[in-house]
């Protein structure tokens, strides 16, 4: 994804204090949220293997981030997924969801704690309700790294994920981990889904506070 940006790349514009009034298709995402309905799909010895799942995401707006004339506004994430009946994290994730007004350009970082970080990016109107983000490994821009052990025998190709804001406040997921195995001859589509309800408001940015109690 490559943009035409200003040949001056020092002077930073003046944010807007007020990221949830900014965060264009990102806006829906904010706030604190569960699922219970998560389904995974991922690979094992014997194939495939189906699993249900609960999952919590919390999705907190951040102070506006410049890099030189780039402006993105944004929210903070973190989830964390559990099997039912079980307190046992089954898995967990951190990062941002970036959104940048001037050119409609989306990214999501994450990191897992099996030692793998990766960031997705995509394109999307402020007023889109739908959009899909996508990770590659060996790209420099929109890559994946992976520790020795996963990059071995569970090799990620590519990840995609297509968020989709519903009409009645809720969100949905739906993604796909391309993974490279040494027993099988064919990549394996590890997927999951969710629909997501918002439980709790978002706690407005630094900034705005501020703003607000100034």
């Amino acid at each position: 994804m490559s943009h035409d940006y200003s040949q001056d790349i020092y002077t930073e514009p003046e944010p807007d204090p007020d990221t949830l009034a900014n965060l264009g298709p990102l806006t829906g995402l904010a706030g604190v949220w569960r699922g219970a309905r998560g389904l995974d799909i991922s690979p094992k010895a014997e194939g495939p293997e189906k699993q249900a799942f609960i999952e919590e995401v919390t999705l907190q707006p951040i102070d506006a981030q410049t890099n030189g004339p780039q402006l993105f506004y944004g929210l903070r994430y973190h989830t964390r997924i559990v099997k039912p009946n079980d307190p046992e994290t089954f898995h967990d994730q951190v990062g941002y969801w970036l959104w940048e007004p001037a050119t409609g350009a989306l990214l999501q970082t994450l990191s897992l704690p099996r030692g793998q970080t990766a960031m997705a990016a995509g394109r999307a109107t402020a007023e889109a309700k739908t959009f899909t983000l996508e990770a590659v490994r060996g790209s420099l821009t929109n890559g994946i790294v992976s520790n020795p052990f996963l990059e071995q025998a569970f090799r990620t190709e590519r990840y995609t994920i297509t968020v989709t804001v519903n009409e009645d406040g809720s969100w949905s997921y739906e993604q796909t981990t391309l993974l490279v195995t040494p027993d099988r001859s064919e990549p394996f589509p590890h997927t999951d889904r969710n629909r997501l309800t918002k439980v709790a408001e978002p706690t407005p940015n630094p900034m705005a506070l501020a703003a607000r109690e100034g």
